[in-house]
């Protein structure tokens, strides 16, 4: 492995690239006709899912080595990524943060971002042996070249041979780099156990109980087979949506078939939602207008379902105060989702779920208490209920509950203000 660092010289800024960050990814070590740059995984090939997660890690420039350059440049099409074939050498580049891959490893955005932020003194390495290197170099010191051997049986081409060149320039030291949150492929691995791996990353924290049980296994089979489709995130969000709401009339009725099936419908509609963040992530297409969307789009159908569920217990016993009910059932939603969009989501625009938290400060044994309550667990209530046509029975609850978790929701806002103004 051919790699050289020099310092550089007055009147040469202009002759190479300067950037805070670079990843470079070398070329598989295991030589494998089942790990290649194009090896798909769920829609995306292997390569240009380590360089779109490192391009969402923040990596400002992306350099890839390749054996094969014609495959690589077609599977990182519409990206900036660099493609070099194995024998080229890399531009004369300064970068404060260095880390190099593996080409058989798959990472995680949140592992590479990790990677980015650890503290390092300048002229340190870190690094996992065949996973990874991060350097911290020195101000002004440029990677003036980085050629790896020509892939060959007498010149293997792996990180071990870059790992122990750098470690002439660096003070390097071994260790463990992150977490689970990355990958190494071998030929050995089935394609089936690394989509597992991807699809066993799409679980949130904030997920329920029933969610966790139910509902995220469902939405996840759904997302396998629907991620290999044209189908978009947006468009699940729609028709999730429109599921929801279609569900919505059949709790006009107090006939436990039709509100059964109204429940039914609600759920898919809770399931199917899943399915769009889960689409967005795998392809890394997460986006603000997305989150908002869904957001609204929950909002809207709970909303529905409230008021039919007041207007039909109204209809049955024939008096009006069920409709009141449905007021206070509906305003609480409103107004809380008002607030919480308000108050943590107009201004966010992370790549990752738009909605992750009722409040803006977390920690606290209030704020998990209104974030477990804001989970969509209730919605196997509503089913359990609508079985035996007692649907209304859940919007009593809701006519108390929503109010309440407003003025919840209003005292945790209270409570973060004083926080921040300390």
């Amino acid at each position: 492995m051919n790699i050289a660092f020099l310092e550089m010289a007055d009147g040469e800024t202009e002759k190479a690239d300067i950037v805070s960050s670079l990843l470079i990814i070398l070329p598989s070590q295991n030589n494998s006709a089942q790990i290649s740059p194009g090896t798909m995984l769920l829609g995306l090939p292997l390569i240009r899912r380590a360089v779109l997660s490192a391009d969402r890690a923040g990596f400002e420039k992306i350099a890839v080595f390749s054996a094969d350059v014609a495959e690589t440049r077609d599977c990182l099409e519409g990206t900036d990524a660099i493609v070099l074939s194995a024998d080229q050498s890399l531009p004369a580049i300064s970068a404060q943060r260095i880390v190099i891959l593996g080409g058989d490893i798959l990472p995680g955005r949140k592992w590479l971002e990790d990677l980015l932020g650890k503290p390092l003194e300048p002229g340190r390495m870190d690094f996992e042996a065949e996973t990874a290197a991060v350097i911290e170099t020195f101000p002004g010191q440029w990677l003036m070249s980085m050629t790896p051997p020509p892939h060959g049986a007498d010149s293997p081409l792996d990180t071990e041979d870059a790992f122990s060149a750098l470690a002439k320039t660096f003070d390097a030291n071994p260790c463990k780099l992150g977490d689970a949150e990355v990958l190494e492929l071998t030929p050995t691995m089935s394609s089936d156990k690394a989509e597992d791996w991807l699809l066993s990353r799409l679980v949130k924290e904030t997920d329920g109980l029933m969610s966790r049980l139910v509902s995220r296994p469902i939405s996840l089979f759904l997302t396998r087979r629907l991620v290999r489709t044209t189908i978009s995130a947006n468009a699940m969000t729609v028709l999730s949506i429109f599921i929801g709401l279609s569900g919505a009339p059949f709790f006009l009725s107090t006939s436990p078939g039709l509100q059964l099936t109204g429940a039914l419908l609600f759920l898919s509609h809770s399931i199917l939602d899943g399915c769009d963040g889960e689409l967005a992530r795998l392809r890394h297409e997460e986006s603000h207008w997305g989150g908002v969307l869904d957001f609204w789009g929950d909002n809207l159908v709970h909303i529905a379902v409230f008021s039919c569920m007041a207007v039909g217990w109204s209809l049955h016993i024939e008096a009006f105060w069920p409709l009141l009910a449905g007021i206070a059932a509906v305003a609480g939603t409103a107004a809380s989702s008002g607030l919480v969009y308000w108050r943590t989501m107009r201004y966010k625009h992370t790549l990752g779920p738009l909605f992750t938290s009722v409040a803006t400060i977390q920690g606290s044994n209030i704020t998990n208490i209104a974030d477990t309550l804001a989970r969509r667990d209730f919605i196997y209530l509503v089913v359990f209920l609508a079985a035996f046509g007692k649907a209304s029975w859940f919007l009593a609850l809701t006519a108390v509950g929503a109010p309440i978790f407003f003025l919840l929701l209003v005292w945790v806002a209270h409570r973060e203000s004083k926080l921040k103004a300390i």
